[in-house]
């Protein structure tokens, strides 16, 4: 799927996580991914945490591309089995969603934004996929923004074992309102 995008184009592959490990390690242990909590990864655990989501049939990744290069990582999964089992009572066609941009010298102004939108689309061109879920660590501001920017609404904020998280909504409805997309 590509997606054009007013900073270039956009596509997502499927994650290998042999031939993109060294890579990811890179993303999720700069300071920049403080809240993917991979801080302390080695290569290997790196390596393992993406062979175990490529196993299991309620989580993927995938690695987005700009102009044909790897610049961000988004996971998607099934909060009725993963991330959120017990938090929240899911509803049909509910989808859980993480995404990271890769940390670069050389900015590009909305940037992160086109890649969370272009995330979103690629989720609700899935004519089953009826709301985005998002767990967000409660102190993530920039992420609030970003997330409110393409028509989250957070309900609650809940505990999970590894951080106090905003639980936040996105339907169709809400995304196309907020951005314009139709998807």
């Amino acid at each position: 799927m590509t997606i054009p995008a007013a900073v270039g184009r956009l596509s997502l592959r499927p994650l290998d996580p042999l031939r993109d490990a060294a890579l990811l390690h890179r993303w999720v242990t700069h300071p920049k991914a403080a809240y993917w909590m991979m801080q302390d990864a080695t290569p290997v655990d790196v390596e393992r945490a993406y062979r175990d989501i490529a196993a299991d049939e309620h989580h993927h990744a995938l690695l987005g591309l700009h102009d044909g290069e790897p610049a961000f990582l988004t996971e998607h999964y099934d909060p009725a089995h993963r991330e959120l089992v017990g938090l929240y009572e899911p509803l049909p066609g509910d989808i859980g969603m993480h995404f990271l941009v890769a940390p670069t010298d050389r900015p590009v102004h909305g940037f992160t934004r086109a890649v969370i939108t272009a995330v979103m689309a690629h989720l609700f061109a899935d004519p089953a996929v009826r709301r985005v879920v998002v767990e967000p660590d409660v102190s993530n501001k920039a992420v609030h923004a970003l997330n409110e920017a393409v028509g989250f609404v957070p309900e609650r904020e809940i505990r999970k074992p590894e951080k106090t998280a905003l639980l936040s909504f996105c339907t169709r409805e809400q995304f196309t309102a907020a951005t314009g997309v139709t998807a």
